[in-house]
């Protein structure tokens, strides 16, 4: 454990002290139970008895910290019997009046390390003589965050948690009128919530004067910068004149350089560090299982429906595309979805943050600008459209979910060809990612008629009368069984007239992925070619897309049109030492950066097809000795490819 660290545990409760009062405590109601003839005080003490023992269990509950009453009771009444790590670390730190930095991952309650201990400090700690409530009061507590939807959630905690004390809070940020934030301020408040360039632009006019100010908070630090806000919050930092009467927090998921010399430059000397990610190189938040599906763009339309209905068990869904336009196409084409991104205007943006909140719709789809501003526990899902250019980039999705003790899901899909880029990212950010295929259409309508099948139990006999004639004239009309008849209804109730096939690698519609496999190696996909010559016709080669190298370096995976499938299942069963199979679950893949060679070469030739091998005689057009007989074909294979 490193000093910082030690030095900001919680204090430890004396467990003899403990048993002592709790004994003192069972024998006083004892006695006043016995002398009013009842038992209710007992029970009473009995009932706080045991919540002491759970307590001294659990060093991070409640009432192992100094926090009054009536705040335990706000926490308790949103489900909260102990603080988070970041947040119990820090508490008797901040409360004591020391300087602050602190980190933790994405999710891990950050807000309430600084909004608990401030609040307590106002009413009750070191700041308790200068709290003051009439009109035209100077702010207390500022608050800069990066994005309007963090402002909107730290600001709602303290009106939450401050109401206890009767504290009072506003939220200042771009995007809104001026005026009713001006008149507010004007009014006189104990906490100012805003966003670096709007809160700039009330100092500048003379709107928020910091001379009175406690505390200053920096939340999510790091994104302040790559937001481009540098020059605002040092501007604001440097507003305030005597630093020695100003207590400075800053909280960060990440500690890049500036955010450093920030600390440095605003904090004072002997401020503290608690650092709770330390150099572990997995960031990402531990709760969160990180799938990565390849996925066409072409065919996320079609997939991201099926992945929503196969990994959010009916919770709430966020989609992360890099374009609005993309935002867009995306909402349009998934039912019951909203498109957020820059063009949305504010009061736009708020009813539909609030309506994702509230359930009234259950899918958002956001361009990168809502990254870091959704605030949001309760999401099951995040899908993001391709990976992210940098590592911090996909550790903020991702961060949307997994929340607050929740577990959650990231499915990222990729280009097949850029495969490289999900090792990148494994590389970067320690997140090992599962490799998943993408549901199949036969799954999804199985679950869906499961469904079904379920709904049409629960129907009222009061519609047999009016249903059963059509019923009896279709069964006795039609040469199927009634099972028959029955899986079809099925089948149409759900939207399902045809079921149509899927690729694993590319998850077009209309493909089958199957997988050649020799028992012998191949140095790239176009030995693959060679071998198919033999037994299936040059039209249908043409077809082919995808071809890739198994990790083993044996086999070739690649799509064909679903229609053709059989065809060449059933060729390979007329060649030797030659197999190929439907795939049902795709083997590990070779990236295609790491092919070896432009067209083959290695034992099996010169070129393309090549070298001597035991699989035919003399090839041209790349072959040298090999697979095929006549023909070769690496070369014109990977340009297929």
């Amino acid at each position: 454990m490193s000093p910082a660290l030690a030095a900001a545990e919680p204090m430890a409760v004396d467990d003899s002290a403990a048993k002592k009062a709790k004994r003192k405590q069972l024998k006083a109601a004892a006695a006043a139970a016995r002398g009013r003839g009842g038992g209710r005080a007992l029970r009473r003490a009995t009932a706080t008895s045991r919540q002491s023992d759970e307590d001294a269990a659990d060093p991070n509950a409640l009432t192992n910290f100094r926090l009054s009453e009536p705040l335990r009771e706000r926490l308790r009444s949103k489900g909260i019997k102990a603080l988070f790590p970041i947040q119990a670390t820090t508490f008797d730190l901040v409360l004591d009046g020391s300087d602050l930095v602190g980190r933790a991952r994405t999710g891990q309650g950050k807000t309430l390390a600084f909004v608990l201990p401030i609040l307590e400090s106002l009413v009750n700690g070191t700041h308790k003589a200068s709290s003051k409530t009439e009109y035209g009061r100077l702010p207390s507590v500022l608050v800069l965050l990066p994005t309007r939807e963090l402002a909107n959630q730290v600001h709602a905690d303290f009106e939450f948690y401050g109401v206890t004390f009767g504290l009072s809070a506003c939220c200042v940020y771009g995007g809104a009128p001026y005026r009713p934030q001006e008149m507010a301020l004007r009014r006189g408040v104990d906490i100012v919530v805003g966003t670096p360039g709007r809160v700039k632009d009330l100092i500048v006019k003379g709107h928020l004067n910091l001379k009175s100010l406690k505390f200053r908070v920096l939340d999510e630090a790091d994104e302040m910068l790559n937001m481009g806000f540098v020059d605002d919050v040092e501007l604001i930092l440097g507003k305030v004149e005597d630093v020695t009467k100003v207590q400075t927090l800053l909280f960060s998921a990440t500690l890049p350089d500036w955010v450093n010399k920030l600390s440095m430059r605003f904090l004072k000397t002997d401020r503290r560090t608690v650092d709770l990610v330390g150099n572990e190189k997995l960031k990402a938040s531990a709760s969160v299982k990180h799938l990565a599906l390849p996925c066409n763009k072409a065919a996320r339309a079609q997939v991201i429906p099926d992945i929503i209905k196969c990994y959010s068990h009916g919770g709430r869904t966020i989609i992360f595309t890099e374009t609005k336009e993309s935002a867009n196409e995306l909402s349009s084409l998934i039912a019951g979805s909203n498109a957020l991104h820059g063009d949305v205007v504010q009061a736009r943006r708020e009813v539909l943050l609030a309506g994702f909140r509230s359930g009234k719709f259950q899918v958002l789809v956001a361009t990168n600008v809502a990254a870091r501003g959704l605030d949001i526990n309760d999401v099951q899902l995040i899908i993001q459209c391709e990976p992210p250019r940098d590592v911090e980039a996909y550790i903020h999705r991702s961060g949307r979910t997994g929340r607050a003790g929740n577990t959650g899901i990231a499915v990222m899909l990729y280009e097949p060809r850029y495969k490289y880029s999900v090792s990148r990212l494994e590389r970067e950010s320690g997140v090992k990612f599962e490799h998943i295929s993408a549901p199949q259409p036969t799954d999804v309508a199985q679950s869906a008629g499961n469904e079904a099948a379920d709904a049409i139990a629960s129907v009222s006999d009061s519609v047999l009368p009016v249903f059963r004639p059509q019923a009896e004239q279709l069964l006795n009309s039609s040469t199927m069984s009634a099972v028959d008849l029955l899986a079809k209804a099925l089948a149409k109730a759900v939207g399902y007239t045809d079921i149509k096939k899927r690729s694993l690698l590319s998850c077009m519609e209309g493909y089958t992925t199957l997988h050649l496999q020799t028992g012998r190696p191949m140095w790239s996909p176009g030995f693959g070619f060679t071998i198919l010559k033999r037994f299936m016709p040059e039209d249908k080669l043409s077809d082919i897309k995808g071809a890739t190298l198994t990790a083993d370096g044996t086999g070739v995976v690649f799509d064909v049109p679903a229609a053709d499938a059989e065809d060449y299942i059933q060729g390979a069963e007329s060649a030797s030492m030659v197999t190929i199979d439907e795939v049902k679950q795709l083997p590990p893949l070779q990236e295609k950066e790491q092919s070896r060679g432009h067209s083959g070469g290695g034992r099996f030739g010169r070129g393309g097809g090549g070298g001597r091998g035991s699989f035919g005689g003399r090839g041209r057009g790349g072959g040298g000795r090999g697979f095929s007989g006549r023909g070769g074909g690496g070369n014109r294979f990977n340009k297929r490819f």
